[in-house]
């Protein structure tokens, strides 16, 4: 199986003079893409950790947040990927926008959210979502399903809809600081666009062309 990506080309002089702004851009673009059908959850990233150890992992998680700062997910604190953040904090994020033939890919290290910040997003997932927090004692082992869907229905009960649920303290946001983001923009021949933005100590930014 082999696709031919015939893509318009991408040029430095295109670029945003910082990484967060040039991810905006194409967010968006991804966004539009996926309001008409062509793109599934462009907020889906893959957060790659590795344990003390260096023995890495992947999973699908959803972006919550951008800013200049850095890129924001929630999880829970007792997870495989928390737990490996907590020994390494250096970890890899994926967009894979296949349908428009583009990837970013950024390297950085992340660092907990703030108690407020983590409870001000809590509050405005659904309030299932909520209790799926409580409910889900991530990346254990559980005995069955209908164990899982009790201990819901048991947080359901004591937390109807319309009353608040606490914020869970082992729940919460890492937000990753890049120190590389790389754009990268498939073309035909297999010849594609790849430029790399690298941190500089003087918190300014240097953009690199690598070969395909």
């Amino acid at each position: 199986m082999r696709a031919h990506y015939r893509a318009e080309g991408f040029l430095e002089s295109g670029l945003a003079p910082h990484p967060m702004d040039q991810f905006g851009r194409w967010f968006r673009q991804a966004a539009q893409a996926a309001a008409q059908g062509v793109v599934y959850e462009p907020n889906a990233m893959v957060v790659c950790t590795a344990d003390a150890d260096g023995r890495p992992s992947s999973r699908t998680v959803l972006l919550k947040q951008y800013d200049e700062q850095g890129f924001v997910f929630y999880t829970n604190y007792e997870s495989r990927k928390a737990l490996e953040l907590a020994a390494n904090p250096y970890v890899s994020l994926l967009f894979p926008w296949h349908p428009m033939a583009r990837q970013v890919i950024v390297t950085g290290t992340a660092r907990r959210t703030g108690r407020d910040e983590t409870a001000a997003y809590f509050r405005t997932r659904p309030h299932g979502s909520q209790l799926g927090a409580w409910a889900s004692a991530q990346s254990s082992v559980v005995p069955s399903r209908s164990a899982l869907d009790a201990s819901y229905a048991e947080l359901s009960a004591r937390y109807p809809e319309g009353e608040q649920v606490p914020v869970p303290p082992h729940w919460g946001g890492f937000r990753v600081a890049p120190r590389t983001v790389e754009f990268w923009q498939g073309r035909e021949n297999r010849l594609h666009d790849r430029l790399r933005y690298t941190a500089e100590p003087d918190g300014g930014w240097t953009v690199e062309r690598l070969s395909p």
